[in-house]
């Protein structure tokens, strides 16, 4: 199987986003190309590269311990902790920007996000390696929506039981990805790192977290 990505449906295109539903199967992908304009995504981009308050995680290799390869920061409802990597997120209030960003993809899911991880990629280096986002904080079919403002990173996938079923897409400034269903059952994802020069990249992956009983 060659690049997924090649076989997409387009469903719809008009101004001012277009959306492609991806066909892989396992998968319920949808991609919105342009979903906000340049214009709100460089003032999205700069706002929360000044106000988020990034942190820099670790992570424990072979016994060493490590800066994780990009920055992060954790925001939500009370009470939507995570864990992720064994790294514990309690979240902090939601911005009045994240607020905005939510309300306008959640309008395109019918989805009500209650927390979101944010990604700083500072450089070509900076990446974060194969994963599903499948804790179990985040129930059976957990709906996924990433945002990216800023430099486009590729955004790889793979199958976890189909070798030939790989993707490369392209995340650009004031995309929205949505993945739901049984994809995270079957596929992984990561952003890998790049020799060439690149400038900063940040990417917002909403989420719901299952009530704690």
């Amino acid at each position: 199987m060659e690049d997924l990505f090649s076989s997409q449906e387009e469903i719809f295109r008009s101004e001012p986003f277009a959306v492609s539903k991806l066909d892989f199967p396992d998968s319920d992908i949808t991609l919105y190309n342009g979903f906000f304009s340049k214009e709100e995504s460089d003032i999205f981009f700069n706002k929360l590269l000044n106000d988020i308050e990034w942190r820099q995680d670790k992570m424990t290799f072979y016994e060493k311990v490590y800066d994780l390869p990009r920055l992060t920061a954790w925001y939500g409802d009370i009470g939507s902790s995570y864990t992720y990597s064994n790294i514990p997120m309690n979240p902090k209030p939601w911005t009045n920007e994240l607020l905005k960003i939510k309300e306008r993809i959640e309008k395109i899911s019918n989805t009500s996000f209650t927390s979101v991880l944010i990604n700083l990629y500072r450089k070509g280096s900076d990446s974060v390696s194969w994963h599903s986002d499948d804790e179990k904080e985040l129930g059976i079919n957990p709906v996924i929506g990433s945002v990216s403002f800023g430099e486009s990173r590729t955004f790889q996938l793979k199958h976890k039981h189909l070798a030939e079923a790989k993707a490369n897409i392209l995340l650009t400034h004031g995309s929205f990805l949505l993945m739901q269903g049984a994809t995270q059952h079957y596929w992984k994802h990561q952003i890998p790192k790049s020799a060439k020069v690149l400038r900063q990249r940040i990417n917002l992956t909403f989420r719901v977290m299952e009530e704690k009983h």
